[in-house]
């Protein structure tokens, strides 16, 4: 088992950044993907970004280029840095857990999840 738990959202003006955190405990040991979602109201959870044990990363296109993804497997921690936000980009922020050592941006595939955090970008 491992739980997650997201912080770092919050209310920003359009053209701000944010950085998310979302910390791994339990079994936090061997190689695990981590990703982040979104869930904007009134809408499916839609993929964000991913990365692997290791560091590869994919992002969904409509974040590219102001969307970071990082981590520290040390402290079990990974990162979303969001720059440039939209208010297209507010919905509740979650991320996600699966052991694998392979990439994948299906929230099915996903077993373990956090509780969310909020962003919210104005214009």
């Amino acid at each position: 088992q491992v739980q997650l738990v997201e912080s770092g959202g919050g209310l920003v003006q359009a053209g701000g950044s944010l950085r998310l955190s979302c910390a791994a405990s339990g079994r936090t040991s061997g190689p695990y993907t981590m990703g982040w979602f979104r869930q904007a109201p009134g809408k499916e959870r839609e993929f964000v970004s991913v990365i692997t044990w290791n560091g590869l990363t994919r992002y969904v296109d409509s974040v590219k280029d102001r969307f970071t993804i990082s981590r520290d497997n040390a402290k079990n921690t990974v990162y979303l840095q969001m720059n440039r936000l939209k208010p297209e980009d507010t919905a509740v922020y979650y991320c996600a857990a699966k052991y694998t050592s392979q990439i994948t941006s299906r929230t099915s595939d996903y077993p373990y999840w956090g509780q969310g955090t909020q962003v919210t970008v104005s214009s």
